[in-house]
This record gives C-alpha cells, structure tokens and sequence, in this order.
C-alpha cells in the first residue's frame, strides 16, 4: 500500500514541479524532458531486468547449493544459545526458537524466499504464547526489529546490480555494507533490550556480541590506518576472496551432504530466472516514477536544501546525493532498489555516490513492510514499541553507512 501512495506521489509532485517551472520561469523544455524520462527510463528497466537473469541464475543456483548442504541449519546452530538469552519469555524448547533461528540465518544468506515463510511461522507460534492477541509481545518485537535490522552476509541483489551497471569492482561495497548492517543490527538489539529488560551482560550474550563487536571494530580500525588508496585495493580483494570461499564452501558442504550439486545448481538457477522475469514489471514501474520525480528537478530541489543545511554545518555535502534511498527503504523496498540504480546511472556505479547508495540499499530491510506483513499475519494491531526501535536501527544504520563510505571510498 506505501509504494502506490509513493508511486503516486512521484508522478504528481514531478508534475507540479514541471508545471511550475514553466509557469514561473517559462521553461517549455520541461514537459519534452519528462516525457524523455518515461521513455528512457522504461528501457533502462528493461535492460537492467534481462541482464539481471545471469546473474540471479548464478546466485540462486549457488544459493540453493548451499541451503541443500545445511548452510542455513548449521548457522541457526551456531546463533541458537544467543536467541534463548533474547527470548526470555518464550519457555524452554518452543518451538518458534527453530524458526526464528531458521529465518535470521537465511536472512543472512539473502535467502528471501526461504525467510519470509519460516518467518511467518515463527510469528504463528509466538502468537500461540502471546497473553493479547492484539498487541504485540516482547519475543515478536524482539524478532521483527531484527528482521528490520536486515543483517546479510552476502548482498547479493545489490552486487547483481552493480554488475549489470558496469562497476569495476562490484563487491567493493561488501564490507561497508556488512560494518553497517551490523550496527543496525546491534543498535535495534539493544534498544529493545533496554525497553524490554533484558539483561545485556550476560555472559552468553556478551560473548557473542564482544566476539562480533571486536571482528567489526577490528575491520574499522584496520581499514582506517591503511593509506587510502590501498583501501579500496585490500577491500576489494577481502570482499572477494571471501565471496570465493563461501561459494566453495557451499559445494564442501553439499558434497558431504552427498547432494546433486549440479541439479541443486540448476534447480536454484531456474528460481533466479523466474525472479529476474518477474521483477521487470515491478523494476519498469519505479524507475519510469523516479525518471519523472527526477527529471521535474523535484528530487534536486530536494536534494540541495540537505545540502545547503549540512554546508552550513561545515560538513562536506556529497553523502546527500544518496540521501533518497536511505529514505525510501524503511517504506519500499523497491523504491529503494530504483533509487540506488537511478543513483548508479545518474553518478556512475563507481562514484562515492552510487557506492555510498549501494551500502544504504544493503544496510537494513524495509521496515513498514515487515511490519505491515510479520504483525498483519497474526492479527495484531498494537506494534507497541517496534516501529521506534526499528527505525532507530535504520538511522544508525544508514548514518554508519555514510561514515564507512567516507572511510572507504573517500
């Protein structure tokens, strides 16, 4: 329901700004500029879908080698003891704690389609629990603000885009995106935790997070010293090295699992085309409303007053170029995603303004979406808390997102 008010939106505010442009200034280029954007616009969707279905064949086939090996079973595992201590009120062996464990580990994949279902589940069962069925409990808004958070280990989607865009490097934006998604993450963690009482020190709970806290603050501190041209050089090829070993390690662990790892492959390969198919629709809609908004001056008009208030702070104003996806992604996923391409094709995949909306993009999920459908399945009408905590995680996010950007690509 947000991306048509949005969609909407884009389509009559462009118009207003172009009409007003021409009534006041006498611009009669403005309308011929608009109707351009729509068309230009709708072929770079086009084109941007087809070229997706390499890549998402690729990434899912691989993806699903992996879930077919245990990936996702030997992560929920692995986090499992961290979930009991955050859960306090789910009794001992429910089992919405397999779910929950279930559905952040393929999150942290990228695997949508396998989140979302377990996901819904793990609400189910914790509204089984749940004293008031209207109103929220503190194990769901404990869940949902993580899934907000949006932790992912591997971006895939927004390392496809980069690809098909041209980027030299295109997992450049790796790292940056994993410090930042992390913050997110450790800040919507906490901010629940505090509301709902949760003892933070624990000693289960503060091994896991001082385990993870001292790998990022050790990633920071150890990109900052280096001299700045080697930082993009040594991210790079972390990023991807990393990459490289995960995907062998999907095709260790199928092998012992004694999987088809080509049928998996193709299995998975035949979903990433399905999707790339699917999106084109979707990918035309928001790029040719953007190509509007956009071409209207509208988005500059936008644009230039953050600008000019953070020029009159003394802060160098290139991060407000990127500054319209971090606003559009608590509302609309795909809004966000058009944003970050039409970032990418205005400045260039390579600029710090494409990088910079790259790592916003990957950084949290889509907040009033989650809650929309995650709250929406079990009926409940009081979220209580959630939305703050949640878009509290969004902000830290995106404002590390920016920092780490300039740390990384200057």
């Amino acid at each position: 329901m947000a991306l048509n008010y949005i969609w909407i939106a884009f389509f009559l505010i462009g118009f207003i700004v172009a009409l007003g442009k021409l009534i006041f200034t006498g611009n009669m280029q403005i309308f011929n500029d608009l109707v351009n954007a729509v068309f230009v616009n709708a072929k770079t969707g086009f084109e941007i879908s087809l070229g997706l279905a390499g890549a998402l064949t690729l990434w899912m086939g691989l993806l699903k080698v992996g879930e077919k090996g245990g990936v996702v079973k030997i992560l929920g595992k692995a986090i499992e003891p961290l979930f009991q201590k955050l859960f306090p009120d789910l009794p001992k062996g429910h089992p919405a704690y397999g779910s929950i464990v279930l559905n952040l580990a393929a999150n942290m994949l990228g695997l949508d389609n396998a989140a979302t279902p377990v996901g819904l589940k793990a609400m189910k069962e914790m509204q089984e629990v749940n004293p008031d069925k209207d109103t929220a409990s503190n194990a769901q808004i404990m869940f949902l603000v993580l899934n907000a958070a949006g932790l992912v280990i591997i971006p895939v989607s927004v390392i496809v885009y980069r690809i098909q865009l041209g980027a030299a490097n295109p997992a450049d934006v790796f790292i940056p995106i994993l410090i930042s998604t992390f913050c997110a993450l450790l800040t919507g963690m906490i901010s629940v935790a505090v509301v709902q009482k949760i003892n933070l020190f624990d000693k289960v709970v503060m091994a896991y997070l001082g385990g993870l806290t001292a790998i990022v603050a050790g990633m920071v501190i150890y990109f900052s010293n280096l001299p700045k041209d080697q930082i993009s050089e040594v991210s790079t090829f972390t990023a991807n090295f990393i990459l490289i070993s995960i995907i062998i390690l999907f095709i260790i662990l199928a092998i012992i699992k004694k999987v088809n790892v080509y049928d998996a492959f193709i299995e998975g390969a035949k979903e990433g085309f399905n999707i790339a198919v699917k999106i084109i629709p979707f990918l035309v809609a928001v790029l040719v409303a953007i190509g509007i908004f956009r071409a209207s001056g509208a988005m500059d008009f936008i644009i230039s007053g953050i600008a000019v208030f953070f020029d009159w702070l003394g802060f160098d104003t290139r991060f407000t170029g990127a500054l319209p996806v971090a606003f559009m992604k608590p509302l609309s996923g795909s809004g966000a995603r058009g944003l970050m391409i039409d970032a990418m094709t205005t400045y260039g995949p390579d600029s710090f303004i494409g990088r910079l909306a790259c790592t916003m993009q990957g950084t949290t999920d889509t907040t009033f979406y989650i809650i929309a459908v995650y709250f929406g399945s079990v009926g409940i009408k009081n979220t209580r808390y959630a939305v703050g905590c949640s878009l509290l995680a969004d902000l830290v996010g995106f404002t590390t997102a920016i920092l780490i950007a300039y740390l990384f690509f200057g």
